[in-house]
């Protein structure tokens, strides 16, 4: 006989003003009825000298008796055994929550959801795009367990041939990614620890890539006669009159410049601004004139430089390797070298040293010796970087070497 339980039972059950159980004892199941009406199935069980229940099916009528009972019978073999079912019923969800994140993409997905709390909006949506665009494309549907140190690097190779920067941020979002996934418990591997030993040098070289300043003549009358998007040009000629970090410049938006006043100013907190700095630049005649060319082309978009394939965004950081690449100087000058041109132009020219690094932005301006206002030197920075954007336009008409 199967139990004390029926079908006529279970539907006769009232609510009471106190929680009751109907017993099926032969099996250790319960059914506990609720003052609301609920009917919940409970298998009851000893082990290890203690009382314990867990849930045995679904709350009635979605979970039969027929269902209730055959887990209770389940449940029951586990006791006799000598095994806890609650611990096993643990390990199951664990093993089958693991197991739906085995996959890159799933566990990619749920470390950027989130690491997504603490991002700024842009932020998370750039990290979003470089993750689809170079990651889970490549590794989407790999098990976390079988992706290796190699795979990854050859990756990572590829990516740095075409972005060296975001070579190096896929680097970090890997390491995050798995070191994530092992705190989930969805993976033990960690095929990341050795990536930097392969990546991080040969990105950083190639990143300051630059060319010494007697040979900026003749690259500056290539920068000049070579066709491409106004938007690349453009930026490559600001970050060249200002020194700025490439990722600010490339992303630079008309609500940050005031050609009027001839300012460019970079808000705290900006993304891609190292540290998150301030920082207010003095734009020389020839940037401002730039710019208001560039305003009848872009000026009804948010980005000074929007990207070719979509408006809404900036150019991508490979844009102006790839137009640099062409012009005959991949791997001897990057966008980020300009800094370091303009650094060594600005020393070569007596400039004082304070002057220089707040252009360049080494310093949080809040904290530097005897300075309280947010835009320390603006004065003399303007002059210097005149002097800079004359010297640049007068190193272009000058005849080359040999001639």
């Amino acid at each position: 006989m199967a139990g004390d339980l029926n079908e006529y039972v279970i539907r006769a059950a009232q609510p009471k003003d106190k929680k009751y159980w109907l017993s099926d004892h032969l099996n250790g199941l319960y059914l506990l009825v609720t003052p609301e009406g609920a009917k919940y199935w409970k298998f009851r069980f000893r082990f290890n000298g203690k009382n314990d229940e867990l849930t045995a099916a679904k709350p009635y009528p979605r979970g039969s008796l027929a269902v209730a009972r055959k887990e209770a019978r389940r449940l029951q073999v586990l006791v006799d055994a000598g095994r806890n079912p609650r611990l096993e019923k643990m390990e199951a969800k664990v093993e089958a929550r693991r197991a739906s994140f085995s996959k890159f993409a799933e566990a990619a997905n749920e470390w950027h959801a989130f690491r997504s709390q603490a991002w700024a909006r842009r932020t998370a949506d750039q990290v979003r795009e470089y993750l689809d665009r170079d990651l889970i494309k490549a590794l989407g549907r790999r098990s976390l367990d079988d992706i290796t140190t190699e795979e990854l690097a050859s990756l990572l190779q590829a990516i740095n041939h075409r972005a060296p920067d975001v070579a190096k941020k896929a680097r970090q979002w890997l390491g995050a990614i798995f070191e994530y996934a092992r705190a989930r418990g969805w993976t033990k591997s960690n095929p990341t620890a050795d990536l930097k030993a392969i990546t991080h040098l040969g990105a950083e070289s190639e990143r300051h890539a630059h060319l010494p300043l007697e040979e900026m003549p003749e690259f500056l009358r290539k920068l000049k006669a070579i066709n491409a998007l106004p938007a690349v040009k453009g930026a490559t000629w600001l970050a060249i009159w200002t020194g700025n970090r490439p990722g600010v410049t490339r992303t630079l938006r008309w609500s940050e410049v005031d050609l009027d006043k001839g300012l460019w100013t970079i808000p705290r907190g900006r993304e891609e601004m190292k540290r998150g700095y301030p920082h207010v630049t003095p734009l020389p005649r020839q940037a401002i004139q730039h710019l208001r060319e560039i305003h009848r082309i872009s000026g009804n978009f948010e980005h000074v430089f929007f990207g070719r394939n979509d408006p809404a965004k900036s150019i991508s950081d490979g844009a102006v390797k790839g137009m640099l690449e062409r012009m005959g100087y991949g791997g001897r000058q990057t966008m980020h070298g300009f800094r370091h041109v303009a650094s060594s132009a600005l020393n070569g020219m007596g400039y004082p040293a304070d002057h220089i690094e707040r252009q360049l932005a080494h310093k949080d301006p809040d904290k530097m010796r005897g300075v309280y206002n947010s835009a320390p030197y603006l004065a003399e920075r303007r002059s210097m970087l005149q002097d800079w954007a004359d010297w640049l336009d007068t190193a272009q008409v000058e005849a080359p070497t040999g001639s």
